[in-house]
């Protein structure tokens, strides 16, 4: 994912109505959901939700497909992921996240396990 294509996804996400209408469509899965039940679920009136979809149709974090007479529309788990690994290309200088949360385990002071009780004899 290139910088401009990040900052699109993540200014789509960066409102209260469209991160909500996002995670609720990672809920649902590739199956996806009708608008109507997006809004029904949301309370997001349906001039208000048709343009949050827009926005994010747009940035392309939602994908919308016609079932019918009604749009569904599902997350884009590509662009998201997409994402993911652009926010975290860098992280753990530049070791793979798993070897380096493993470091910081092993790393990591143990807590005692010694008990401070009197022994009872």
């Amino acid at each position: 994912m290139k910088t401009n294509e990040a900052l699109s996804s993540l200014a789509a996400l960066a409102q209260d109505s469209r991160l909500a209408v996002f995670r609720l469509l990672v809920q649902a899965g590739p199956a996806g959901m009708a608008a109507t039940n997006i809004a029904d679920t949301l309370a997001i009136g349906p001039t208000s939700l048709s343009f949050h979809l827009k926005e994010l149709t747009h940035a392309q974090m939602v994908t919308p497909r016609r079932q019918g007479r009604s749009i569904i529309y599902s997350a884009n788990f590509d662009t998201m992921n997409a994402l993911l690994g652009f926010l975290t290309d860098n992280c753990c200088s530049g070791i793979p996240c798993a070897v380096a949360q493993a470091v910081d385990r092993c790393a990591a002071p143990r807590p005692s396990t010694e008990i401070n009780s009197p022994v009872k004899e």
